[in-house]
């Protein structure tokens, strides 16, 4: 309830004239630094109205005496820098990309500019510096599905595998157990030839068999002896390297159900000069070939 106002015995200040259950409520201002930040900080604002863009309109809005925001200075700094680094990526678009790699120049330039590319879309999947992942391929050894020069590399960015684009390179492994190609039995079989093949087999005799029914479903893509066939994108069975895992039941599963990995493609995101930089940087990391 309003009481009247007076002053507080204690602190010897006014009252505001409010009480809530015997407490009152001091009538204390605020410092006098804090009033004057709080009208500088208004007459600051109006400043900024004045100066910057602001206040929407019916047609627009205010551009401001300096008619410019931080979304235009950057493009304008982006553009500068774009124009700047031309003198690198018009050559560079003007050339294959093995006289890209083969330029010094161009090489230090596309070494330091794809570092960024590589971090913004390649290494989400890929790992930092492309150490892989299961299930995303390392691109610092020499197990290259699709091969690992520069041409090939090239076409691997421009178009994807298994991308939703016309040109994207296309493999499937069928899935022997989901759709019964095989029987149980036999995947066991074929499964103790693959893991023969890098000297882990456990079964002599069912391995055998495998070797079987390897020639009649699996050679074709994989070669033979299992060693792979960059053509087709089928991957060497008789490394250490394993994309999903290669333990018994890693390769069971795979047997079973197939795997199909996409990778996106990059025709459309970077330019024809970004891609050549990126396949550059991406070979030079120690995997190419």
């Amino acid at each position: 309830m309003p009481s009247k106002i007076e002053k507080d015995a204690v602190t010897g200040t006014d009252t505001t004239g409010h009480e809530w259950d015997g407490i009152r409520e001091l009538n204390t201002p605020l410092p006098s630094w804090w009033v004057i930040t709080f009208w500088v900080t208004i007459l600051w604002s109006v400043g900024y109205w004045v100066v910057y863009p602001s206040w929407p309109g019916l047609n627009g809005y205010l551009t401001g005496l300096f008619g410019t925001t931080n979304r235009t200075e950057l493009h304008q700094s982006m553009e500068a820098l774009r124009a700047e680094r031309a003198v690198f990526t018009d050559r560079i678009a003007a050339l294959e990309v093995t006289g890209v790699a083969a330029d010094a120049e161009l090489f230090a330039f596309s070494q330091a500019g794809a570092k960024g590319y590589f971090a913004d879309n390649c290494a989400p999947c890929h790992g930092t510096n492309g150490v892989g992942n299961v299930g995303y391929p390392s691109l610092l050894d020499d197990d290259w599905l699709w091969g690992g020069d520069l041409e090939a590399i090239q076409t691997t960015l421009l178009y994807g595998i298994r991308a939703d684009h016309d040109e994207t390179r296309l493999s499937e492994m069928p899935a022997f157990g989901r759709d019964e190609l095989l029987e149980t039995a036999e995947i066991g079989d074929v499964v103790q030839y693959v893991l023969s093949l890098s000297g882990r087999g456990e079964e002599a005799a069912a391995a055998a068999r495998g070797a079987e029914i390897f020639v009649d479903n699996c050679e074709s893509c994989h070669g033979e002896g299992g060693v792979g066939l960059q053509e087709l994108g089928a991957p060497n069975l008789a490394d250490a390297i394993w994309l999903y895992g290669g333990s018994k039941a890693d390769i069971t599963e795979m047997v079973m159900n197939s795997r199909a990995g996409v990778m996106p493609y990059f025709e459309d995101r970077l330019t024809d000069a970004q891609i050549k930089m990126l396949a550059v940087y991406v070979h030079s990391l120690g995997g190419g070939q």
